[in-house]
């Protein structure tokens, strides 16, 4: 059943539930929109200035500390991306969510998730300890401006990746406005748009990229890169088990044909 069906009879909570859960959506969307641009800021903060000052109040590299390479601040940034792995990884499973909605209304699923997520980038944000040690430094062009368009194009690329399959489903505004609407939840169909020919995952491409593709490299962002490329790594595997569940052969065939994260680099391997 698809939004455009017959409307069916409204979940229980009727139509002042379905408002708060649509207006708990909405808050939750606009609260993603701007933690996602604070982060490009965050990473790329070195390369986004206007008049020589900084975009962003804290990033990577600057503020939360003197930048010295500790034994605390190592631990404290490593806490961190661990916890938004932890989070973003379990609550994304179907076990979880089973038992999740029967605490909370399944329309709300997504936009629970995509807040707990927020909470936890907006966790990283503030508790972030720069370490400020050099891993490479590119200041030459045209290499400098290179690594920075690459990195503004990663940011485009996952981007645009969710509008390719279904942004607003994926975070979870079809799914409060459908409630409101008393209306059932859209079905996905097994498409591959654009991105999606090239690699099977062009949204965590788009991440790694941007998260690489950097003319100033520090210790505290190779943290980060290197953490939440692992994260990718091991989190694409369930992922792709969940799929393979839910499009069965249809599936397996495409992961067969293409590459998973790299164009080029054959099927499954």
């Amino acid at each position: 059943m698809t939004q455009g069906d017959d409307v069916p009879a409204r979940p229980a909570g009727g139509a002042a539930g379905g408002a708060l859960i649509a207006a708990y959506g909405l808050v939750v969307y606009g609260v993603f929109l701007a933690v996602f641009l604070y982060m490009i800021g965050f990473v790329a903060d070195a390369d986004l200035t206007v008049g020589g000052i900084h975009v962003v109040g804290k990033s990577i590299d600057r503020g939360g500390g003197n930048g010295a390479v500790t034994a605390s601040a190592l631990a404290i940034d490593v806490s961190l991306l661990a916890l938004f792995g932890v989070q973003h990884s379990v609550m994304a499973r179907p076990a979880f969510k089973r038992r999740w909605t029967r605490l909370i209304p399944p329309s709300a699923e997504r936009s629970t998730y995509v807040m707990a997520t927020n909470l936890c980038l907006l966790a990283l944000i503030v508790a972030w300890r720069p370490l400020t040690a050099d891993v490479w430094r590119v200041a030459t062009q045209p290499w400098h401006g290179l690594l920075v368009a690459g990195s503004f194009l990663g940011w485009l690329i996952a981007l645009i990746s969710t509008f390719l399959i279904d942004h607003f489903d994926l975070f979870g505004l079809r799914q409060v406005l459908a409630r409101w609407r008393g209306r059932a939840g859209a079905e996905h169909e097994f498409t591959t748009p654009l991105f999606y020919r090239v690699v099977r995952h062009p949204l965590y491409t788009g991440f790694i990229v941007a998260f690489w593709m950097t003319p100033a490299m520090t210790l505290g962002h190779l943290v980060f890169a290197a953490s939440m490329t692992g994260y990718i790594l091991v989190a694409v595997r369930y992922e792709e088990r969940d799929l393979v569940g839910h499009f069965g052969d249809r599936y397996r065939d495409y992961r067969r044909r293409v590459p998973m994260l790299i164009p080029g680099l054959g099927g499954r391997s």
